[in-house]
């Protein structure tokens, strides 16, 4: 899953950064609204993290415009602690949820899960491929009789999201796009070099390739 900081606070942004890819999220980071404005309009995005006080153009104004473009990034604002008016603004403009600063990062890292799985094809907390159970928070897969198989943090990020969007025809670009950053270099065949490694853990069956259009997940 690809994420998008939009945060002025450098020190923020890259804590964030660092906690994110540690959880498994390709990241990107903008520290003002001109830029955040543009990536969030040009960039396949499974969810934003958006602060409404930044320098440019502010959070509300990049959130509105987002939302007039007909984008449905799932967003969450970050505003002041006591900006209840600010708060309210921001979910009428079409935030889909807040916290106000200064916030623990764990709550932060479940939020944006809970927002993730409402706006997933699959809103299940459990994703399972036949007897294997993938666990998010150790990023690795658990047997039917508690066998754990590690994973690679590419592994793991490529099967997420093939586990969030079961029934979906994926082609090789919308998988790159949301299991690397921006500027994150691969070659041409990583993606069939990862799914070979897949199949070989969860069993052929469970990632079915579409010649020509790219890769289908049977749960």
């Amino acid at each position: 899953m690809r994420l998008l900081v939009v945060e002025d606070d450098c020190q923020l942004s890259e804590r964030l950064r660092a906690r994110l890819e540690q959880e498994g999220y390709a990241v990107d980071v903008a520290t003002d609204g001109i830029d955040g404005a543009h990536l969030g309009a040009s960039e396949p995005y499974d969810a934003a993290v958006l602060d409404l006080g930044l320098p440019g153009k502010p959070g509300l104004e990049v959130l509105k415009d987002w939302r007039l473009a007909g984008s449905r990034l799932p967003v969450l604002i970050l505003t002041a602690r006591d900006g209840w008016a600010e708060r309210v603004e921001g979910l009428q403009a079409g935030a889909d949820d807040y916290l106000g600063k200064p916030f623990h990062v764990e709550e932060l890292l479940a939020r944006l899960q809970a927002l993730l799985r409402r706006t997933s094809a699959t809103p299940a907390v459990e994703l399972r491929a036949g007897p294997w159970r993938l666990d998010e928070a150790r990023q690795c897969l658990i047997g039917a009789d508690a066998r754990e198989q590690t994973l690679t943090a590419t592994e793991f990020r490529l099967l997420r999201y093939l586990m969030r969007h079961p029934g979906e025809v994926l082609s090789k670009t919308q998988l790159y796009e949301h299991i690397y950053d921006y500027g994150a270099e691969h070659d041409s065949n990583v993606i069939e070099v990862y799914v070979r490694r897949l199949r070989s853990l969860i069993g052929a069956t469970h990632i079915e390739t579409r010649r020509g259009q790219g890769y289908l997940f049977h749960p």
